[in-house]
């Protein structure tokens, strides 16, 4: 099934958007931008190859397929802005899920747009009266995707975790648990990520979008590696959603927020340098302020410990001391001052600490021993993401585009929308 929003949809006044740059087709089919958090190449592949996930393999050999790079660092909310802006974190200015305010001193926890800089795509799809939805798994990040939506022109923008609790004034629809037909799921569950599948699919059913904005959770990729039977039961679940959406006559571009890696050694005990006890072991108590940019209300995920740390410093003389002193350490991948993280990794100078660090692999970095609680990830090896080893993730389109994957020296997942709206021929 498929419906021409181009003939039906009389109340469009132009063609396309420009953001940030860039220029977006107005949807000519119901087209849904996934992203799969947490979704490193290795679920792909191991999915298809053991025959898990028959829909998404269906659109790798028939559609367009390729390996992208995320934005850095490698984390949830800088990479779902950047996927809706179309541009890195240096232009929209969200390059961390928690920072420290340089004025105050305060550490802070980024819950909704008021750090964003500039317009989203899904906002200026919005105000050309195109039909927007936008679900969230957590609602974290409700309030930064759904940035200037009209939900009174009748976008919608709510978040699984909280769809117990959707008001149409705010959300743009109420009573979701009835709708859905089931409860509101646990924040600490793969149904989180379902939930907001079936939330798309029942939009498209119902005909109250043409462009959806879907981004789940990766609670089950920071617990179960690729081809275990958590991991097995979940991309089961979620191809079989996508293939349902398909069905519905969309078309569907999907990709990732960040890889993921295994953290742990031989004796899977998570292996972390608290890098700020190491700093004030050297240079004394008070020198430095390490900031775990990961840092979010899911801690229970990963305890806080990411592969991308920020070093503020009480004295900015010693940056090139301390970047030669965390360069040094064999957990260490990358250490860099300022202005050359920033330039490297097209983030925001200006809201950039004095020093970046970035870990190797298999290791994750932490600011004092006594600030993560580890018992949050007793049980289960340790995965986590944020540095250049879960840059990679998979770039998808459900039907065949008028570009190539070898198109381009290389992809980012934030050319997701323009794959989904300016590639597919009608």
């Amino acid at each position: 099934m498929t419906r021409d929003l181009g003939t039906t949809n009389g109340a469009w006044t132009n063609t396309s958007v420009q953001v940030h740059g860039r220029k977006y087709n107005l949807p000519q089919r119901p087209t849904v931008v996934v992203c799969v958090d947490g979704f490193d190449p290795e679920y792909l592949q191991a999915g298809i190859a053991d025959g898990i996930t028959p829909n998404l393999a269906r659109f790798v050999q028939e559609g367009f397929s390729t390996v992208a790079q995320c934005a850095m660092p490698s984390f949830t909310n800088p990479n779902n802005v950047s996927i809706v802006t179309g541009a890195p974190t240096a232009v929209h200015g969200i390059s961390g899920n928690f920072y420290l305010d340089k004025k105050t001193k305060e550490e802070i926890m980024i819950v909704d747009d008021s750090q964003l800089r500039g317009t989203t795509i899904l906002e200026q799809l919005s105000k050309s009266r195109v039909r927007v939805a936008a679900v969230t798994a957590k609602d974290k990040l409700r309030k930064l995707i759904g940035h200037g939506l009209d939900i009174q022109g009748g976008a919608l923008c709510f978040s699984a975790e909280k769809a117990n609790t959707c008001t149409l004034s705010e959300h743009g629809l109420s009573d979701v648990e009835r709708w859905i037909g089931r409860p509101t799921p646990s924040q600490y569950s793969g149904d989180l990520s379902l939930f907001v599948m079936d939330a798309g699919i029942k939009v498209l059913e119902e005909d109250r979008a043409d462009f959806l904005y879907l981004t789940l959770s990766d609670f089950v990729q920071h617990h179960s590696a690729p081809q275990s039977e958590a991991s097995n039961d979940f991309y089961r679940a979620l191809d079989s959603r996508l293939g349902r959406l398909a069905e519905l006559g969309a078309v569907i571009a999907i990709t990732g927020d960040h890889g993921m890696s295994d953290k742990a050694d031989e004796h899977g005990n998570p292996n972390i340098l608290f890098l700020q006890d190491a700093l004030e072991e050297k240079w004394g108590q008070s020198c430095a302020r390490v900031i775990c940019p990961i840092t979010d209300p899911f801690v229970k995920h990963h305890g806080a410990l990411g592969s991308f740390v920020r070093v503020h410093l009480a004295d900015d003389q010693i940056a090139k001391q301390v970047t030669a002193f965390c360069q040094a350490m064999p957990a260490v991948e990358l250490a860099m001052e300022r202005k050359a993280a920033a330039e490297l990794f097209d983030m925001p100078a200006d809201r950039e600490a004095d020093v970046v660090v970035v870990a190797k692999k298999s290791f994750v970095i932490g600011s004092c021993a006594k600030d993560h609680d580890l018992s949050t990830i007793a049980g289960h090896r340790l995965r986590s993401h944020g540095g250049l080893s879960e840059q990679n993730i998979p770039l998808i389109l459900s039907v065949p585009s008028k570009e190539a994957p070898g198109s381009r020296v290389s992809w980012r997942n934030f050319d997701a929308f323009h794959l989904a709206l300016n590639t597919v021929s009608v």
